[in-house]
């Protein structure tokens, strides 16, 4: 079986290694050298030059020449793994198979942007890893296989990436040999439990200490690396905190953005509801007793 490989962040280089351990044959590969928004940005012209694969920059995936490319290729199915931007109609009907996409949220739920986000600065408690067929709309095809994912308290954008990755890899495993005999299911989402996560705005990531304290710990573990931090501001200067840590035990008459403790894990923050211990931040944020935020 002939695979086509689309993809640029770190998840699409671990999946594309991955499958150069089996007896994949990866005709070709479209990847990006640069990407604005993707924090997890990979270029996999370095594994394609490693391995011999054919493999081409597709800044814009659905033009004449790169479509031309992929179609000289001769793919039986192509992978979309890691890639934020939509395919035309063309791309979704050269290969007999079609295209096998992924998405790391529980279709039909929470489709768009942001998926591992947005689970963490909801306070989901479950996700999931989905493989799908690509049509046009936005990760709404017939679904492929789909695995559950509890995401722990303890658990941050870091640990959620990498057991998402981990589990990933292993359904790779279990519907490549599927997709080679042609005994593979596809089921159709249900319309009725569809929605689907926006574009998240740099707004979205600063914190407001009236928010509850949830909701600030919420987001520093949503954006924690390989993402951009979440942000507040302290004496006109951004400071990123890394990581955070909820405290119950806190003064009712205190006013929301007073540091009105600190100890040696920390300055902690009174929040709208409840206080925020703030553990790692940087730059290193080190305020007085009793200022405000």
């Amino acid at each position: 079986m002939r695979i086509l490989f689309i993809g640029s962040v770190e998840f699409s280089r671990r999946a594309l290694d991955m499958l150069l351990t089996t007896d994949a044959q990866i005709v070709g590969v479209c990847t990006l050298q640069q990407s604005a928004f993707n924090a997890d940005h990979c270029d996999l012209s370095v594994i394609c030059e490693a391995h011999r694969i054919p493999w081409v920059y597709a800044p814009d995936i659905n033009t004449d020449k790169t479509f031309q490319w992929m179609a000289d290729q001769k793919p039986d199915v192509i992978f979309c793994f890691g890639w934020s931007r939509l395919l035309g109609t063309r791309v979704l009907n050269l290969a007999r198979l079609g295209v096998v996409g992924f998405h790391p949220a529980a279709l039909p739920a929470n489709r768009g942007r942001h998926p591992l986000i947005w689970a963490l600065a909801l306070g989901l408690r479950e996700t999931a890893s989905t493989f799908f067929f690509m049509k046009g709309g936005a990760d709404n095809g017939d679904i492929l296989l789909q695995q559950k994912l509890e995401i722990e308290e303890n658990d941050n954008a870091t640990t959620l990436y990498e057991k998402m990755t981990l589990c990933a890899l292993e359904q790779i495993r279990i519907f490549l040999p599927q997709l080679v005999s042609g005994d593979y299911t596809r089921t159709i989402q249900d319309e009725r439990y569809a929605n689907t996560w926006r574009k998240r705005k740099e707004s979205d990531g600063r914190i407001d200490w009236r928010m509850s304290a949830y909701s600030i710990h919420n987001l520093a573990r949503a954006l924690s690396k390989p993402y951009v931090g979440a942000g507040f501001l302290y004496q006109g200067q951004e400071y990123k905190a890394w990581k955070t840590e909820i405290v119950s035990d806190v003064p009712p008459n205190v006013e929301p953005g007073k540091v009105f403790k600190i100890v040696d894990r920390g300055p902690i923050v009174k929040c709208g509801e409840l206080g925020i211990c703030v553990l790692e931040t940087k730059p290193l944020f080190r305020p007085s007793l009793g200022e405000y935020l």
